[in-house]
């Protein structure tokens, strides 16, 4: 059985999914619906994992959290899981290229499928795609839009290194 609850945030409503044991999603306001394939869920707002979610979530907003302690499960293909677990490895204020993530992953010439695979994160921020971008140091593709990523990498920067201003166009 699935759950959720939308909470509000600064970079718009977000949904949270869960069972009873594990966080399975934090969905955007405008999510494409086919991006994310999770059962029907049922609408409960006083659930202890997504109330507690939604606190974890209002304190990284607020800078008062660096990491999340949550149980997660992802759902998706092998491929999917193995970037997934990977983006959990990206410490806070930091970011990594989609070829830094092949390569932890050990699969070098995958970076085209690290970028497909960071697009279907169902548990987005918690698992930080947001802070995977290009070899440039571009921002590129993020499912929450590319001023939400800027948003989050800007919150999470200048929180690390308060006196220093990062510009992520």
């Amino acid at each position: 059985m699935y759950y959720h609850k939308k909470i509000n945030s600064p970079v718009g409503e977000l949904t949270l999914v869960a069972t009873d044991k594990s966080l399975m999603a934090v969905l955007w306001e405008n999510d494409d619906p086919t991006r994310i394939q999770l059962e029907e869920s049922i609408e409960q707002e006083d659930h202890v994992l997504l109330v507690e979610a939604g606190n974890q979530l209002a304190e990284y907003f607020e800078r008062k959290r660096t990491g999340f302690e949550l149980p997660l499960e992802f759902t998706g293909t092998e491929f999917q899981k193995k970037v997934w677990q990977a983006l959990l490895t990206i410490p806070f204020g930091e970011t990594r290229t989609y070829g830094q993530i092949a390569q932890q992953i050990g699969d070098p010439n995958a970076v085209r499928a690290v970028g497909g695979a960071a697009n279907k994160n169902p548990i987005s921020i918690i698992a930080p795609c947001h802070r995977v971008i290009g070899a440039s140091g571009k921002l590129t593709g993020f499912a929450g839009g590319l001023k939400t990523k800027s948003y989050l990498l800007q919150l999470e920067y200048t929180k690390r290194n308060p006196t220093l201003w990062q510009s992520w166009e």
